[in-house]
């Protein structure tokens, strides 16, 4: 029987008793794995051998993962100076234990997070106790890090998970906090077939195929004698993973097509914008925690803007000093126009709202108007599971006659009911800028959790008069990533977006309208 080379040396290779992978007969005929596959697939419908096809997963520890592995995980480093802080018989200052800990930046809040979900101890109002029963060395996270770094001095960086020990849940811990990857491969082994023993005994000859037409044997002449490889066309081809927009901006201009649909105009403006538009424009006192650079970013170059409008500067500063109205009274807190022309990035977009409604941004308007933006905003917030440095809202209002509450919660029934949620709940809330105010929350379709996904309310007459609005104004700030997560049941914002993102999840993930 006469068969290309490499289908020849892979027949040679291959075992009537024993399934070898592709990567063995590979490496037992000196042919390119591709290349061992393609002629896999075509003995394999020649009836030579037999074909299976099985997924492994590996796994393989980040150097952040192998650095735990030897330091310890920070939440036992923290429980081990708890104890020695003398915090299994009383609380003990947090900041004290931490200098002890020898924890720093990232690994600190990592700690704290991680501290009570083990039952190590607690946290609470500054201080930490410990939990004089907690067995560090029955953690769970911390043994799948010593059993995987045992595997590593193997001499091999990647463990198949069934050659491991260890529950599902652990491993989803440590790739969550990405301490492991996981990967999966398609292992393909062949067998020969009585048809291929029975073949290979009589005796198997090369036959000189050509498997590429080249110039040589165009301007010869010689391809017109020549026998061509015949092509396995329901081969796997090698996968192309091309570029296509995120999922994110998808949603995104989902949104804006439903909120257009809604009788809504959009919205823009700076990212980089005085904290008079961002927050003295809003009521918010100029004293208010969230205004320091705790909880915003400011710019060093410029740090200041040059123009404010004197006359909505005057209007907004009286506002805060002396309020609004008969009954009102203000602050009667410091305010001062050198700190409301101080720049940072916009912590929401009712910046945009203030610009807009003062008629700075595209002049005068009068009711009814409708204004939406689905832009990025900024907060020095700490990274976990719902929140990020940097994210996407949906500001949007309303002028109009008569508001009222009820007409609030009909426009994000409208809206939500567009994406198939119907379960929205709202609870009452605070805001300087709004009353009354409330927050709203949904069902994970994962958890079944409630997760906030907005805040919103009637702005009050302290907001609106200075910027010159006679009428009443209804206004919100919903997340987009959050609005995914109950779309799509993502648990962790991080998996769609950042620098920790799931590729993968990207990619099979489709934006329905």
């Amino acid at each position: 029987m006469q068969l290309p080379t490499p289908q020849a040396a892979v027949v040679q290779a291959a075992s009537a008793d024993e399934a070898r992978s592709v990567d063995a007969l590979a490496d037992a005929t000196d042919v390119p794995p591709e290349t061992v596959t393609g002629a896999v697939f075509e003995l394999e419908e020649a009836g030579l051998v037999d074909v299976t096809e099985r997924i492994d997963e590996t796994i393989t520890l980040t150097d952040e993962g192998r650095e735990y592995a030897a330091d310890g995980l920070p939440e036992m480093r923290l429980y081990e100076a708890a104890l020695a802080a003398g915090a299994d018989d009383e609380a003990v200052e947090m900041g004290r234990v931490i200098g002890q800990s020898g924890l720093e930046g990232p690994q600190v809040n990592i700690a704290l997070s991680n501290y009570a979900r083990k039952g190590y101890g607690a946290i609470d109002g500054g201080e930490i106790t410990a939990d004089p029963d907690a067995d560090p060395e029955s953690d769970a996270e911390a043994s799948a890090l010593e059993e995987l770094v045992d595997g590593e001095s193997d001499g091999d960086a990647e463990t198949a998970t069934d050659a491991l020990e260890l529950d599902d849940d652990t491993l989803e811990h440590l790739e969550r906090r990405g301490l492991l990857e996981r990967s999966e491969s398609t292992v393909r082994e062949a067998t020969l077939t009585e048809t291929g023993v029975t073949e290979l005994m009589a005796g198997i000859e090369t036959a000189e195929t050509v498997g590429q037409v080249t110039p040589d044997l165009l301007t010869s002449g010689d391809w017109r004698d020549a026998e061509f490889t015949e092509y396995n066309v329901e081969a796997d081809a090698a996968p192309v993973d091309g570029g296509s927009v995120h999922i994110l901006r998808q949603t995104a201009e989902r949104v804006k097509d439903t909120l257009v649909g809604m009788g809504f105009q959009e919205m823009d403006g700076p990212h980089a914008d005085a904290d008079f538009w961002i927050n003295d424009c809003l009521f918010m006192p100029q004293d208010h925690p969230a205004r320091t650079h705790w909880d915003r970013f400011a710019l060093e170059h410029p740090t200041h803007i040059d123009h404010l409008p004197e006359d909505l500067v005057e209007r907004v500063e009286r506002a805060h000093r002396e309020g609004v109205g008969e009954d009102g009274e203000g602050y009667n807190s410091p305010w001062d126009e050198d700190f409301a022309r101080a720049i940072a990035l916009r912590g929401h977009t009712t910046s945009l709202s203030a610009r807009y409604l003062s008629g700075h941004q595209i002049g005068d308007l009068e009711p009814p108007q409708r204004y939406f933006s689905v832009e990025k905003v900024y907060r020095n917030d700490t990274l976990d599971p719902t929140h990020l440095l940097e994210f996407f809202q949906i500001e949007g209002w309303v002028m109009a006659e008569n508001l009222s509450v009820r007409d609030l919660m009909g426009t994000f029934e409208e809206f939500y009911a567009q994406f198939g949620i119907t379960d929205i709940e709202f609870k009452p809330h605070y805001n300087p800028y709004t009353e009354p105010s409330f927050e709203l929350f949904g069902t994970h379709p994962t958890t079944g959790e409630m997760v906030e996904i907005g805040n919103s309310g009637i702005f009050r007459e302290e907001m609106l008069e200075p910027l010159g609005v006679d009428c009443d104004v209804m206004a919100w700030g919903l997340a987009l990533e959050r609005l995914l997560m109950l779309m799509y049941g993502f648990e962790d914002i991080r998996d769609i977006h950042g620098t920790l993102c799931d590729l993968e999840l990207l990619r099979e993930t489709e934006v329905t309208y």
